[in-house]
C-alpha cells in the first residue's frame, strides 16, 4: 500500500450550479433561475442578479432565455393578471 493514500482520499461535493427554470416555464417572483460562476448569462428584463452571480426572477411570469451582442440574457415576462 502506498504511504499517505489515506490522507489523499476525499472528494467535495458538487455546487448544484446550472438552469433550475428552462424557457417557457412560469415562476413565481424571487425563484431562481440559474446559479452560475460568472455571468455566462446576463440578467434581462425582470431579473436581478446576486453577488455570487445567480440570477433570479424579480416578478412572476414565463422565462425566456435570448441571444443579444453575442451574449446570452435571460428574461421574465410577466404574466397578465386578470
Amino acid at each position: 500500500m502506498a504511504e499517505g493514500a489515506e490522507r489523499n482520499s476525499r472528494d467535495s461535493h458538487g455546487q448544484r450550479r446550472g438552469v433550475k427554470h428552462y424557457a417557457g416555464e412560469t415562476i413565481g417572483g424571487g425563484s431562481i433561475i440559474v446559479r452560475q460562476c460568472g455571468t455566462k448569462i446576463h440578467a434581462g428584463k425582470n431579473v436581478g442578479q446576486g453577488r455570487d452571480f445567480t440570477l433570479y426572477a424579480k416578478v412572476a411570469g414565463v422565462v425566456e432565455f435570448v441571444n443579444r451582442l453575442n451574449k446570452k440574457f435571460v428574461n421574465v415576462n410577466p404574466v397578465k393578471s386578470k
